[in-house]
């Protein structure tokens, strides 16, 4: 199977464009290959919601409770049960609390290290250790884009390309990033997209002559699938002069809905930084009706070692209310059935340090997702860590298990998903693979 996809991947990259417009899913198709690489697909399209630094899990979705055990205090916030399901989730989440019977909660992640770098490209790419491309640039190399007028993998705010990167995949399934990490995301743009200075019709006739240029260019390299990328990458961006910038434009948005979202608004508590977070999320929104594949937002400063209870405290009154107004809106906009949205980061950490300080450390044997949306079970609880949130111990979820689920739920084969590279196959879910987790499926 291996070789003929690559004889497949070599054969389509003689055209112009051919590769970075057809996903794996349609050129497998047109080649008659092996339908079996393929599942009913449940979801369309991904929001991944990455909290870097490493979300506290027995102070938002993993309640533990306190004893007068010292070493181990438990959760440092109140919990409450919520829904018809009744999850117990955090004080400092009310209003995503509000949609725990649509959420699928995962407690039982773990990883392989507790170093935020590695296990940070491990969560995006796999691999903790050497550069891969990312999870959104697999998924749209196997699915391709709803809308060609648009990138079908954006990265909002991103701190490191990593989190966009598509290595040695084709470039054209590279991410599109939008912001850098701290940036107010109201200026953010779209680089090198909006021009004004030649009217449509004579921009089309100059994009046509340069891409003639490398038409030619590329007839001697015809095996040269990042070239190729490059190319198409020209061919996007100018289709995409009319439809980005409109997307970006929040002004046809109304003030109830800016405010739901919490665009613009400055933390009570905390550094009283203003949050772009509200921003990045009405964005998704958008992005997700527009027919983007994959739509990554980022919200780091989870890394609490001290000032731990003011500083999440900050950091989920950011994030809150505007993933209750997306969750709400995607749902009410007929889009959650097949939006799969996931939210997570790259490790946990562990309760409160003993004697009562306001310091915590790093915890990846045992940890906090959830999914919700997609085709998953919305209010579930997926196993559990023990009773000190230290280590996972029962229904437990790596990070290769959770990208193989990705895949599946959106009709692909981790096994089958892969791309012949340096001498070797390589996969999202490296070669020690993933197990799909069919009991998170509704």
């Amino acid at each position: 199977m291996f070789a003929s996809r690559r004889q497949l991947l070599q054969s389509t990259s003689c055209g112009f464009g051919y590769l970075a417009l057809q996903s794996l899913q349609q050129r497998s198709a047109s080649a008659a290959t092996d339908t079996a690489d393929f599942v009913p697909a449940r979801a369309k399209r991904v929001i991944f919601l990455c909290m870097s630094g490493g979300p506290a899990q027995m102070d938002t979705f993993d309640y533990k409770p306190q004893t007068t055990n010292k070493k181990h205090p438990g959760s440092g916030f109140a919990f409450q049960k919520h829904g018809e399901s009744g999850i117990q989730v955090s004080e400092l989440m009310p209003e995503t609390a509000k949609h725990v019977d649509r959420l699928c909660v995962i407690n039982g992640m773990h990883a392989d290290t507790g170093n935020h770098a590695q296990s940070f490209l491990q969560m995006h790419t796999g691999e903790k250790l050497r550069k891969r491309p990312s999870m959104g640039s697999w998924i749209t190399y196997g699915l391709g884009t709803e809308n060609e007028n648009l990138p079908a993998f954006i990265s909002l705010n991103a701190a490191k390309p990593s989190v966009y990167s598509s290595e040695f995949l084709p470039t054209a399934f590279a991410g599109t990033p939008i912001g850098t990490n701290g940036e107010d995301m109201s200026k953010a743009v779209i680089q090198n997209v909006k021009s004004d200075h030649l009217p449509l019709a004579a921009k089309r006739q100059q994009v046509d002559f340069l891409q003639s240029l490398n038409r030619q260019h590329l007839v001697g390299r015809k095996d040269d699938a990042r070239l190729e990328g490059v190319i198409e990458s020209m061919e996007l961006a100018f289709r995409m002069q009319a439809s980005a910038p409109e997307l970006l434009d929040l002004s046809n948005e109304s003030a109830a809905t800016l405010e739901r979202y919490r665009v613009g608004k400055k933390l009570s508590v905390g550094t009283c930084r203003p949050t772009d977070f509200g921003r990045q999320c009405l964005l998704a929104r958008r992005f997700a009706e527009a027919g983007v594949r994959f739509i990554e937002l980022n919200h780091g400063g989870w890394d609490q070692h001290t000032n731990h209870r003011r500083d999440l405290k900050a950091n989920c009154e950011t994030v809150d209310a505007p993933i209750a107004a997306l969750l709400d809106d995607l749902a009410t906009r007929g889009l959650l059935d097949d939006t799969l949205v996931v939210w997570g980061g790259e490790f946990g950490r562990p309760g409160l340090v003993p004697e009562g300080k306001d310091q915590t450390g790093h915890n990846y044997r045992g940890f906090t997702y959830w999914l919700a949306g997609g085709g998953v079970k919305g209010g579930y609880v997926h196993g559990k860590t023990n009773d000190t949130g230290s280590q996972a111990v029962e229904g437990k979820v790596h990070f290769r298990d959770l990208h193989a689920t990705i895949l599946h739920l959106l009709g692909l084969k981790h096994e089958s998903l892969d791309y012949f590279h340096d001498g070797r196959t390589h996969r999202l879910t490296g070669p020690e693979g993933g197990k799909v987790v069919h009991d998170l499926f509704a």
